[in-house]
């Protein structure tokens, strides 16, 4: 699921605050004449002068560089209703101006104190929280940084955790005895190289709030940092200075293939269809590989792979769309003129080196739109962080609402002129449970801000205004009333009152509540997420379950009666699973669903380091899973055993063919 359907949450960006400077000037009276008084006094007034004018334009220049970091002010993470759109788009209210002026925290001391720190550091983080019966669940990610005078080849990292009671993980191996959690390294990230780091994610059971009392790696005592956590950056990044490609070169890698036809790609909807710009309808059938969400800035895998072979193997095996997951964060920053560093084997891919991460993605476009491979952007996350999915809502403390809506616009505005970028995912997977309230994603008419129907609207109408010509995927929440008359302010904390499905699977309110664009509601395509049993034991797995009883008591009243009822298309954005039982059953009922009705769907995923579902390729991100990919295989557009893309005049990969020659659904 999301990256396992784990992400972690908030920190705030920190601001150093400016220190005042006093001076004292005192006169010495001991055996010196008058004459020499007022000569040292003269001097002293010229001294002065200089030191205030020096202190004047220091502080200006610290003013100066703390309002840059200061001009998006925070918004409360709990508000209890949203204003109209006009309103939402006002700069500030009395409220904001105050947070805007009070001074924000930097936490590029603490980073400083863990490079300083000797040996292994060990951070962690934990602000998303849960009650599961006698547990606190805790979205966890922990970071390991080698300070160390060598590099670990394999490691194992053993924490002493208070009330330790279950753990669920990924990037790595997980066993609790007691209060004891061992995590041992995947294939993928065994070294840690010296001055790198790893980190690794998991969804944590504790009887009391998370406390880590202590860690060691490797048997080796490590210090302990709760707070920001060390990324992936242990890819031979050292190295990333050493540019072998030119700015010229960049240039020249970024230009776009010369066989693409801009603007003859754009897709509408008609009913349940989704049908390109001669009214041919088309079968939109992706995969998903994520990493612009995790702090590795972009693909995950980079570290062992090349990104122009990865790209090329996806579009060859038949995928004619990637979903990539990112976070709000990350676009806001290449909005600002801030690039974070992408992690990546910079040996394997030398043409990145003089790239920063946004020209890295649009690398990518430009060899997605050479492959014939299309790409729709995901807001995976508010936040930049491998467990950013399990925060239940499209904003937190340090990305706003209005952070969020500029991203969507911002990277729609961009790309407007780019029809490899084809749709946009509004948000994965909004949700939250009844006793949660205003941070649980909620499905009615209001406009609350943790309205999701709302919120979607807005969003949707936003991109649309950048580019008319994009899909829009809207994705279903957690939660639903049983009876919506009485309870549509969703005020009863009583599980009992709510259909609950997958974070993103529950679509039921489209029936009251459809989602409206207006004039541009041929763009709207719902996309709810579905999961097996061995990513959760749902109670529609109880017991012998088959087609049918999938049918009746999950998918038809979720969300399959969209498609049915001709209200819009649908567009599974995430399904898949390990090929063994229980989840094989699951895996093939679903794709009976997906091949019998030509739903759209992307599959998850590529990637080998979703720990509760695996990926299409092995560790070395290079290798395919043969058996899974036969698997998905049936489910993948072809006509006369070619694979059908979705560009009108690019084939997709080696084995397919142009949207052109296709003769469509």
């Amino acid at each position: 699921m999301s990256e396992e359907k784990k992400d972690e949450i908030t920190e705030e960006n920190e601001n150093d605050s400016v220190g005042e400077v006093s001076e004292n000037a005192e006169e010495s009276k001991n055996r010196i004449n008058k004459k020499l008084i007022f000569a040292f006094a003269g001097m002293g007034a010229v001294i002065v002068g200089l030191v205030i004018a020096l202190i004047v334009v220091a502080t200006s220049g610290k003013d100066e560089s703390s309002s840059k970091s200061d001009s998006k002010p925070a918004e409360s993470s709990v508000v209890t209703t949203a204003d109209s759109e006009n309103e939402d788009e006002e700069e500030s209210s009395e409220a904001e101006k105050e947070e805007d002026s009070e001074p924000e925290e930097d936490d590029s001391s603490e980073e400083e104190e863990d490079e300083k720190a000797e040996g292994f550091v060990v951070s962690y983080s934990g602000d998303n929280t849960w009650q599961d019966g006698d547990k606190i669940m805790t979205g966890m990610e922990i970071g390991i940084t080698n300070n160390s005078d060598e590099a670990v080849k394999e490691w194992k990292l053993e924490l002493e955790i208070e009330e330790l009671k279950s753990c669920e993980g990924w990037n790595g191996t997980f066993k609790t005895k007691g209060n004891k959690l061992t995590i041992t390294n995947a294939e993928y990230n065994g070294e840690i190289t010296k001055g790198g780091s790893v980190s690794v994610g998991c969804n944590i059971g504790t009887g009391v709030k998370l406390n880590v009392k202590s860690a060691k790696l490797n048997g080796k005592d490590c210090t302990v940092k709760k707070g920001k956590t060390a990324q992936n950056n242990n890819n031979n990044n050292n190295n990333n200075n050493d540019k072998k490609t030119s700015s010229a070169d960049v240039k020249e890698l970024l230009e776009r293939t010369s066989k693409a036809k801009q603007g003859d790609d754009w897709l509408h909807t008609d009913g349940n269809r989704i049908l390109d710009k001669n009214n041919k309808e088309v079968w939109i059938t992706g995969v998903n590989w994520f990493g612009y969400n995790t702090g590795t800035n972009t693909f995950d895998g980079l570290w062992n792979s090349e990104l122009t072979t990865s790209v090329k193997a996806i579009a060859d095996h038949g995928f004619n769309l990637i979903r990539v997951p990112i976070s709000a964060e990350l676009i806001n920053q290449w909005a600002d003129g801030e690039y974070p560093q992408a992690n990546y084997n910079n040996a394997y891919n030398e043409e990145l080196n003089a790239m920063n991460s946004l020209e890295i993605f649009e690398y990518f476009l430009k060899l997605a739109e050479e492959n014939g491979l299309k790409v729709m952007p995901d807001i995976h996350s508010a936040e930049t962080n491998a467990s950013g999915h399990t925060v239940n809502l499209w904003y937190t403390d340090k990305v706003t609402v209005k952070d969020y809506y500029h991203a969507l616009e911002w990277i729609a505005d961009r790309y407007k002129d780019n029809d490899t970028i084809i749709a946009y995912d509004l948000k994965n997977e909004p949700h939250g449970k009844p006793n949660e309230g205003g941070a649980a994603a909620i499905w009615n008419d209001s406009k609350d801000a943790n309205n999701w129907k709302y919120v979607a609207e807005t969003a949707a109408k936003k991109v649309l205004a950048k580019n008319p010509n994009v899909l829009i995927m809207v994705e279903g929440i957690e939660i639903y009333p049983k009876n919506i008359k009485n309870n549509s302010d969703y005020s009863s904390a009583d599980s009992n009152d709510y259909y609950f499905n997958w974070w993103g699977g529950n679509l039921r309110g489209v029936k009251d509540y459809p989602i409206d664009l207006g004039k541009y509601q041929d763009k709207l395509v719902y996309s709810p997420h579905d999961y097996g049993p061995t990513v959760y034991q749902q109670p529609w797995f109880e017991g012998d379950y088959t087609y049918k009883s999938l049918m009746k008591d999950c998918w038809k009243d979720n969300w399959f009666y969209i498609q049915e009822q001709d209200i819009a298309p649908l567009l599974i954005g995430e399904w898949g699973g390990f090929m063994t039982e229980p989840n094989l059953t699951w895996m093939t009922h679903m794709r009976k669903l997906i091949k019998d009705n030509h739903v759209n769907h992307t599959f998850w995923c590529f990637n080998a380091n979703s720990g509760d579902t695996g990926g299409l390729v092995l560790d070395d991100f290079t290798t395919w899973d043969e058996e899974k990919y036969e698997f998905v295989k049936e489910v993948l557009w072809q006509e006369s055993g070619r694979f059908v893309g979705l560009d009108h005049a690019i084939p997709l990969g080696d084995n397919g063919i142009t949207l052109s020659k296709a003769k469509g659904l």
